[in-house]
């Protein structure tokens, strides 16, 4: 499976939860498959998808928050899974595509390829840790804890267009969908 696949897999499973994504081809990809408000296009800031995720999961408690995010961005900031552990905001999903290597920035490996992400969470505590393939992705949304979810895909990046609205716009178009 593609991260393109596994991104239009996820999309299917979305209804009016709110969307964090990480940067670069991940955000190109979603935007190519299913642009909306509600959806926040990470740029510039590797590794804190997660971070965002968290802190827009304890501001809205009344929404469901799912973060895509890459095995490169999460293992750039590990101590994510800690913190969103010891927070464990029930409407959080927080789901890492793991294709093994920095998609963004050519392909370099990752040391995902010789560790287990799903064992890792589980070990801080996640309860609620799974290979997209064990779930039904909507019900894990739905949970009453924290969630973690591996897509594993193969590396390599789609033709997906640049996404044309700048930061400035993404941000602005987001505020107002999460204020209504």
């Amino acid at each position: 499976m593609a991260r393109y696949e596994a991104i239009e897999d996820i999309m299917k499973n979305i209804d009016d939860e709110l969307i964090v994504c990480n940067i670069g081809f991940p955000s190109r990809e979603l935007y190519d498959i299913k642009d909306r408000d509600e959806n926040f296009y990470m740029i510039g800031s590797m590794g804190l998808a997660s971070s965002i995720g968290l802190g827009l999961a304890l501001a809205r408690p009344d929404k469901d928050i799912v973060v895509i995010d890459g095995d490169g961005s999460l293992l750039m900031n590990m101590g994510s899974l800690v913190t969103i552990f010891a927070n464990n905001p029930r409407n959080l999903t927080w789901i890492v595509i793991d294709n093994g290597a920095y998609g963004s920035t050519g392909n370099q490996d990752t040391y995902a390829q010789v560790i287990d992400l799903a064992k890792i969470a589980k070990s801080v505590g996640f309860e609620n840790s799974y290979n997209f393939k064990d779930i039904d992705l909507k019900e894990v949304i739905e949970s009453e804890n924290a969630s973690f979810v591996i897509y594993d895909t193969e590396p390599g990046n789609s033709k997906a267009p640049i996404i044309d609205l700048t930061p400035i716009e993404i941000k602005k178009r987001f505020m107002e969908a999460i204020s209504k």
